[in-house]
């Protein structure tokens, strides 16, 4: 994507897009705590369990966004993914009747590879890293004219993640701080664009994972180290 191509959503693009996809998706709880919980201060804490939206992660956002504001080829669509995106991807494709192929490496998970499959997409393993399964997957794109739904580094992508934060906007409304986990960039990109520095939005990757960091440090996306994490995905 070059600079003359970038798009940045903001609070009325992000709001249009939950008005398309608010029916597809679920508007998932807020789970309110006490910061003495976690010897943190005496103060409450909201999580959003995102957990508990379709596929098991906030990427179906993204997925079903891509799929309502694109034009679909008759090839239908092609991603890329380490797991949840490509389960994303299978489940919004399956919802429109949309071929999909999902490209993934050897270290996918069993459990998400058979996910993707039970939606009905066609798995390919690429490679033994992400970066494999994005060039498989570009290739694939060239030859059959699919419609690609990049994982983090696409407008619509960011547009469906950024209905995160105008759900959490609306359950917490006087929220001043949020920690947004960090992978690609997608998740956190979409929810600054919605709150738009009115709250402070903090960027948190495993120690051991750096991805963020790293890319900061250097003025641009770098490779960077990962493990110390104690799930799959928790790294980008």
């Amino acid at each position: 994507m070059n600079a003359t191509q970038i798009s940045f959503p903001d609070q009325n693009h992000i709001r249009a897009a939950y008005s398309r996809i608010r029916q597809h998706i679920r508007r998932t709880p807020i789970l309110e705590m006490h910061g003495a919980d976690f010897a943190l201060g005496a103060f409450p804490l909201f999580l959003k369990l995102e957990l508990l939206q379709h596929t098991g992660s906030f990427k179906a956002r993204g997925a079903v966004t891509n799929l309502m504001s694109r034009q679909v080829p008759p090839a239908g669509v092609v991603a890329a993914s380490g797991g949840n995106h490509g389960v994303a991807v299978a489940f919004a494709a399956k919802k429109f009747n949309v071929a999909a192929r999902i490209f993934v490496p050897s270290v996918c998970p069993a459990a998400k590879r058979q996910l993707i499959q039970g939606y009905g997409a066609d798995l390919v393993i690429a490679g033994d890293r992400y970066a494999d399964a994005l060039e498989a997957s570009k290739a694939w794109e060239a030859e059959s004219g699919a419609m690609p739904i990049h994982a983090f580094d696409q407008h619509e992508t960011l547009l469906g993640q950024g209905t995160v934060g105008l759900e959490f906007e609306e359950q917490v409304p006087d929220l001043h701080t949020l920690f947004v986990a960090v992978g690609g960039g997608g998740l956190i990109g979409g929810i600054a664009a919605w709150y738009q520095k009115r709250i402070a939005v903090v960027g948190v990757e495993p120690q051991a994972a750096p991805t963020l960091a790293r890319a900061l440090e250097a003025g641009r996306p770098v490779d960077a180290e990962d493990g110390g994490i104690a799930a799959d995905s928790l790294a980008s």
